[in-house]
């Protein structure tokens, strides 16, 4: 049994990483770093775990195996600046303080891109993880097999909506219920912060991509996950194209290709990334489907962690979709 902590532990992240670890065969959570909700019962502020004695905590364990830090984006970097941890212990991150190359090198530790279908290798062998962004997860999957094979020569458009827990647990006008109910919009046209590791997973791939990926991002009048639509200009048949993708993923533990037209009910609560694909004229469609709170987040995490620890990758992650 490895020893767990988690700082950030109010949030919703935390929330669902504190759900799949409780059922981890190989995890014990050491500790729930909280100052602001230090000695109440986790079910106290995550109402569907209520009945476990676990408790959050103001102090943390600097010796534990690994760290899961659930802290909102230019957070982590300070509290690890003002915490020391031990030299074995593995940090995994799932803000966006250490996900581009710039970043990646903090206190003389390298922190590798934990997208797994990307970099498992590395993956592997690695002591501190940054855990991809939502959207730059379901996006990334959608492109990779097409960057691999030096096939994006286009500019690529993506219309992806997400959930109302892709903006945390802190309120603003656009979470409220009275706002997001019966209600769709687009934030950050063109200019979201995920678009930096989108584009440098595919330059990874397809280092002469000079196109441009064009992102749209909606909020959607529903809790979780994430649909996200790309098209680019495609010159292969639509049996090429999933040849192609069958053959890029044919390791990947969590990716599914679905010949059958895809929709969110399927992922919602799952590890899972669900690719469909269809040709049109010149063009290729692919919908990538994730749940923003797992797959793109919390079970990406566990998932990492089970990498870097040689556990079964799918430990704590077989996970039926809430689907009625």
């Amino acid at each position: 049994m490895i020893q767990v902590g988690i700082v950030g532990g109010a949030g919703y992240t935390a929330g669902e990483l504190i759900r799949i670890l409780i059922n981890h065969s190989k995890v014990e959570i050491n500790f729930i770093f909280s100052t602001s909700n230090a000695g109440n019962a986790i079910g106290k502020v995550h109402q569907d775990l209520i009945g476990e004695n676990i408790a959050f905590s103001s102090e943390i364990n600097p010796n534990v195996d690994v760290l899961f830090l659930c802290l909102g984006h230019g957070n982590s970097k300070s509290f690890l600046e003002q915490h020391t941890f031990s030299q074995t212990t593995k940090v995994i991150d799932l803000s966006n303080d250490f996900r581009l190359e710039k970043d990646k090198i903090f206190n003389n530790k390298t922190f590798v891109y934990g997208l797994p279908e990307l970099n498992k290798v590395a993956i592997k062998s690695a002591d501190c993880i940054a855990n991809p962004g939502c959207f730059a997860t379901a996006i990334q999957l959608g492109l990779l097999p097409l960057a691999d094979a030096k096939l994006l020569n286009n500019d690529v458009h993506i219309n992806a909506v997400t959930g109302a827990t892709g903006a945390g647990t802190s309120l603003s006008a656009t979470t409220h219920f009275t706002w997001r109910d019966n209600n769709f919009s687009y934030y950050k046209p063109f200019t979201h912060q995920h678009l930096g590791e989108i584009n440098q997973s595919v330059k990874l791939l397809q280092s002469n991509f000079d196109s441009d990926i064009n992102f749209m991002p909606n909020r959607g009048n529903f809790s979780r996950g994430i649909f996200a639509t790309l098209y680019t200009k495609f010159n292969g048949s639509l049996e090429d194209a999933q040849k192609l993708y069958s053959e890029f993923y044919k390791d990947a533990k969590f990716v599914v290709i679905s010949e059958d037209n895809i929709h969110l009910k399927q992922v919602v609560n799952t590890n899972k990334c669900i690719l469909h694909l269809h040709k049109h004229e010149d063009k290729l469609l692919v919908t990538s489907i994730i749940d923003n709170l797992l797959k793109g987040a919390s079970g990406q995490a566990v998932q990492n962690m089970n990498l870097m620890f040689d556990f079964e990758e799918t430990e704590g992650l077989k996970l039926k979709a809430t689907y009625f």
